[in-house]
């Protein structure tokens, strides 16, 4: 076994195991009876809908990586990207630090198909970019339609909170005339890359920004469960909390989410709709991901083991040498 299989392993079994550590620390904080009774006691009708809202939201993540191999000129089936995005954002979300934790999961599946460290490394520059993109343009619209829970929130004026939105509404529409107007391939030190074409940058925009309402929405079918509460301040609340775990890099944004969402939706924020939707868009994938995950290197491997098996080979080659017979007296 060579040094760089050894590495992997290794990076492999302390994955898995802090997978389980997560799962652990999520369900800590929470007793068997508090999860099963708060998804009892949401209707079946906004458990369904939350889950396919936080189901189109890893979907769309998908979609960025999609949107970085075009715009690395490569080509990938889109069953190989959604894997390896969906493992790497589902562990990567709940680890923290989501652009370093993810990157590594990415480079595992990737290099395996053919990317070089640098291309893999301007794959999750370019989601990174993308995430970017899509929490400015929603936050940026969150602050005009509903100034008032930011407003709150940040000790500010609903004026002041306004004009923040329109400055963030101001970055996506600079960086998409950028791409239409810086053409030519950009050098920062030793690394050379350029804007990806006008219709990529749209669709960054667009798809990033359809992300993270996906997500408001898981929240907001939760939240809506136990009190009336509006799209936008769902929105509003996603958008400043998942700021916060941005900022604060805490794993999985644990308790920063419950915290930031208690304060601007402090009558429906109960514990059964913020237990609910941590369940649904953290834990449930972090489950499926590192299943995913160990299933993939269980089958990387095996073909791994078929391919340098001499003796296979050697005798797969010669069957498909063998001449066909075709009846006759020789």
């Amino acid at each position: 076994m060579t040094l760089k299989s050894l590495i992997w392993n290794g990076l492999l079994i302390a994955a898995t195991c802090l997978a389980f550590w997560l799962l652990y620390r999520i369900l800590h904080h929470y007793s068997l009876d508090d999860i099963r009774n708060s998804l009892l006691s949401i209707p079946l009708r906004h458990l369904c809908l939350a889950l396919l809202c936080a189901a189109a939201s890893y979907l769309c993540l998908t979609g960025f990586d999609l949107l970085a191999i075009l715009s690395l000129r490569k080509s990938l089936p889109y069953r190989k990207i959604a894997l390896a995005s969906f493992v790497s954002l589902s562990i990567g979300h709940n680890i923290g630090f989501a652009g370093l934790s993810s990157g590594a999961f990415r480079y595992r599946f990737y290099s395996r198909w053919g990317l070089s460290i640098e291309e893999v490394t301007k794959i999750v520059l370019f989601c990174g970019v993308t995430v970017g993109l899509g929490i400015t343009t929603l936050g940026g619209i969150a602050l005009l339609v509903d100034p008032a829970d930011a407003a709150g929130l940040l000790r500010s004026n609903t004026r002041d909170i306004r004009t923040a939105g329109v400055i963030l509404l101001a970055v996506p529409a600079l960086y998409a005339s950028l791409t239409m107007i810086l053409r030519q391939r950009l050098t920062l030190w030793r690394w050379s890359f350029e804007l990806p074409r006008p219709h990529i940058a749209l669709m960054q925009i667009v798809i990033g920004t359809l992300d993270f309402v996906c997500v408001s929405a898981c929240l907001h079918q939760l939240l809506s469960a136990f009190a009336d509460v509006a799209l936008f301040r769902s929105i509003t609340a996603y958008v400043l909390a998942n700021t916060a775990v941005m900022a604060t890099h805490v794993p999985g944004g644990l308790g920063v989410i419950e915290t930031t969402v208690s304060y601007i939706v402090p009558n429906a924020a109960s514990i059964g709709a913020l237990i609910a939707f941590r369940c649904i868009y953290f834990l449930i994938p972090l489950i499926l991901g590192t299943t995913l995950l160990i299933a993939s290197e269980l089958v990387f491997r095996h073909r791994s083991a078929r391919t340098k098996d001499p003796a296979k080979v050697a005798d797969k080659t010669t069957r498909t040498q063998a001449p066909q017979r075709t009846g006759g007296i020789e």
